[in-house]
């Protein structure tokens, strides 16, 4: 095991020791400090990725490419129909 991987480890075994205390303010900043590794490990990971499609011409890999979520048209949005069937709108504003 690394010494990286202990560490984390640690640290959450840290995290779960201060909530069973009750310690609530010690375990805040060790659940903060984790996120923080987790978001930066995220980001380097990101950075590697897109420095190696600019540089290397490696192609984006649709399947792992988050930004291409959605349909083949590239519309996001689904038309939603919050009218009962047969229920037309104008019957709603003449009783009013």
């Amino acid at each position: 095991m690394s010494e990286e991987a202990a560490v984390k480890n640690d640290s959450f075994a840290d995290l779960v020791q201060h909530a069973l205390d009750k310690d609530y303010n010690n375990a805040n900043k060790v659940f903060g400090n984790l996120m923080q590794a987790k978001i930066g490990d995220a980001l380097d990971q990101e950075k590697i990725r897109l420095a190696d499609q600019i540089y290397n011409g490696v192609e984006a890999d649709a399947e792992n490419d988050e930004d291409t979520v959605g349909d083949e048209d590239g519309d996001d949005q689904l038309d939603l129909d919050f009218e009962a069937e047969g229920e037309p709108e104008e019957e709603e504003n003449e009783e009013e």
